[in-house]
């Protein structure tokens, strides 16, 4: 059963039980095949949902392509940001929108299928606040690699990561987190790195505030058109890492600190 317990316990009948939100810049070649998986997915459930797509100032038809689907799913929702602010800001502008008990963000290009949900979700049984999706776990199905260097220096910023941060998980990056609501509420308010390692401020901010985070395996695969330059991603990963560390030494990401301005 998709739904934890503890909530199909409940008299749910006009509440959202999840929010899927995807993130997009420049994705009009394969926002629609993401989104219809996603709707077929769904189409088999017995409870509300939602899908937010968060237009990040694309360049491209990703917006028409989005809006072209409206009609054939009903529960789609489609935000479109005036300018890029990156990947970071995006996801957060859409689960601090999304409505659902449960929050997952997941990546336009559909490398983490929605299907990883129904062997993550059972975990908020187990009183989990997020459960985040992990390449790096026994148990991980890697479809299609990453090119040899990608792979090198995602080995070598989870080294970094550990040693800026003591985050002990072995992926923090594979674009696939549900959150319950309230640990959206409290951890995406103090979120400010709009960049691509967004992620790790995300699970430092959680381990702060105390919440309890699983990571499980799943299923992944490669899409070769990236965003990310993997020189610049990397020399602005690495300030990004120390703005981080700095953030946790300054006690400000802990409940009662006021929010970030933009």
């Amino acid at each position: 059963m998709l739904i934890p317990g503890h909530v199909r316990d409940r008299s749910i009948d006009d509440e959202i039980i999840l929010s899927v939100i995807i993130p997009a810049y420049n994705e009009e070649s394969i926002i629609e095949s993401t989104l219809l998986s996603v709707h077929h997915f769904f189409a088999e459930m017995n409870f509300k949902y939602e899908v937010i797509v968060v237009n990040d100032g694309s360049m491209d038809k990703t917006a028409e392509a989005v809006s072209s689907l409206t009609d054939a799913m009903p529960d789609l929702v489609l935000i479109n940001l005036p300018e890029n602010r990156g990947k970071g800001m995006a996801v957060k502008e859409g689960m601090l929108k999304a409505r659902g008990i449960y929050r997952l963000f997941m990546d336009a290009d559909n490398s983490t299928s929605i299907e990883e949900m129904r062997h993550m979700m059972p975990y908020f049984d187990q009183s989990y606040d997020i459960v985040i999706g992990s390449r790096g776990v026994k148990g991980a199905n890697i479809t299609s690699r990453q090119p040899w260097i990608r792979e090198s220096m995602g080995k070598v910023f989870i080294y970094f990561v550990k040693l800026f941060t003591g985050l002990p998980f072995k992926d923090t990056q594979a674009g696939f987190k549900i959150f319950t609501g309230s640990s959206t509420d409290n951890v995406f308010p103090l979120q400010t790195i709009p960049g691509w390692i967004f992620d790790v401020e995300l699970l430092v901010i959680a381990r702060e505030l105390g919440y309890e985070v699983k990571e499980v395996p799943i299923t992944w695969k490669h899409y070769p058109q990236s965003n990310v330059s993997v020189i610049k991603g990397t020399v602005k990963a690495l300030a990004d890492l120390a703005e981080i560390r700095s953030r946790m030494r300054s006690m400000k990401y802990v409940r009662g600190s006021p929010s970030p301005k933009f």
